[in-house]
């Protein structure tokens, strides 16, 4: 790895405890697998059934998190005044939350006993305790990732050229899709792969609001967590597994020869 030189030596000794800190539980955790067991600690039918959902779920909640996210962040990078400092002071909100509380949020709204959800009750539509519910958790939580990161690619990238492309008769709609989304194309990764990671892994709203029940609500850090009670080793094997398909997604987008995000 090459350092520019305008970066002071003593830097590298605290940025190594941040690697120790960071790297060493992922250690802890990798020496602690039973590798001769491995295989059947995570293809019980429970933990097929956890990952497979917890995949699904992810998945959906990213799209989500793209088609809401995207219009949101393009409208705060372009957009000053109080109202967008309100709008982004809610959009991190999530972030600061513990994931529970959150959870409690989504089911004293969508709840049947919440002020949106008996009126969707009424109507035959149930959210909590189902699939969706677990879309809508780890949407709460991982929507402020795409939004933050993508917001501040929008508010780096050089707006002449966007302007360019309007001065020549380019749509707003055109602009967007050919010129200003592409500039921001590292951006927009990083916060999908960061969305879809944090959804991944989402756990304390996931399992208020939607609760667990294996095959349709019960996420894999769900499976771990109930695991670590009653088979240690499973909790410990399918904790790796989780960290695995983390690494994997990130890896497969940030591989060597991309431009860093």
């Amino acid at each position: 790895m090459t350092t520019r030189t305008d970066v002071p030596r003593w830097t590298a000794i605290p940025a190594a405890i941040a690697v120790a800190l960071l790297g060493l539980p992922l250690v802890g955790l990798v020496l602690r697998v039973e590798w001769a067991d491995f295989l059947s600690l995570v293809t019980t039918e429970s933990s097929r059934a956890a990952l497979a959902l917890s995949l699904r779920t992810a998945a959906a909640s990213t799209v989500l998190c793209v088609l809401l996210g995207v219009p949101l962040a393009l409208l705060l990078a372009r957009s000053s005044g109080r109202w967008a400092a309100a709008v982004r002071a809610v959009v991190l909100v999530p972030l600061v939350l513990p994931p529970v509380v959150g959870g409690i949020a989504l089911l004293a709204t969508f709840g049947r006993r919440g002020w949106l959800g008996e009126h969707l009750e009424a109507l035959g539509i149930e959210i909590a305790f189902s699939t969706l519910a677990v879309v809508l958790a780890q949407t709460f939580v991982s929507l402020p990732f795409l939004v933050i990161t993508l917001e501040g690619a929008l508010r780096a990238a050089d707006p002449g050229f966007a302007d360019v492309a309007a001065t020549l008769g380019a749509s707003p709609g055109r602009v967007l899709r050919r010129v200003t989304l592409p500039l921001v194309a590292p951006g927009l990764v990083a916060g999908v792969v960061l969305s879809f990671a944090r959804a991944l892994g989402e756990f304390g709203a996931t399992v208020t609001f939607a609760g667990s029940l294996q095959g349709v609500t019960r996420a894999l850090p769900t499976e771990i967590y109930l695991q670590r009670e009653v088979d240690p080793d499973a909790a410990t094997a399918l904790a790796f597994l989780l960290v695995a398909v983390a690494v994997v997604v990130i890896a497969v987008v940030h591989r060597p020869g991309r431009s860093p995000w």
